[in-house]
This record gives structure tokens, sequence and C-alpha cells, in this order.
């Protein structure tokens, strides 16, 4: 369960936004997401190398 405490004098749309980072955090949409349709392993693992070498790239450059 996710619990954001409002505090004094914020707008409730400060703590919509700390809630909604909070719950893009957990990743339950991303999962119900995924859940949703059937992925064979094969292309699960193929869309993993290719994200990962989609980060290594980035943090190549961000290095640079």
């Amino acid at each position: 369960m996710i619990i954001v405490n409002i505090k004094e004098n914020e707008s409730i749309d400060k703590a919509l936004k700390r809630f909604k980072k909070k719950f893009e955090k957990t990743g339950v949409l991303k999962e119900l997401r995924a859940r949703t349709s059937f992925e064979k392993p094969s292309v699960r693992r193929r869309n993993e190398i290719i994200r990962a070498a989609y980060r290594e790239r980035q943090k190549m450059q961000e290095n640079q």
C-alpha cells in the first residue's frame, strides 16, 4: 500500500504528483501490461538484450 502524507499548506496537486511517482516506481502498471499478453521467452530475452545494449550506449555517451 502506498501512503503519501500531506504536509501543512501543501497543495493536493503536489501530493498527487508524489503519489504518482511512488506508484510508478512500484512497477505495477508495467507488470499489468506485460501480463495482458503472452510473450515468448525468446522474444523476452531478445528485448532484454536490446534494452541492455541501449543502456550501455547511454552510459558510454555519458562518460565521454
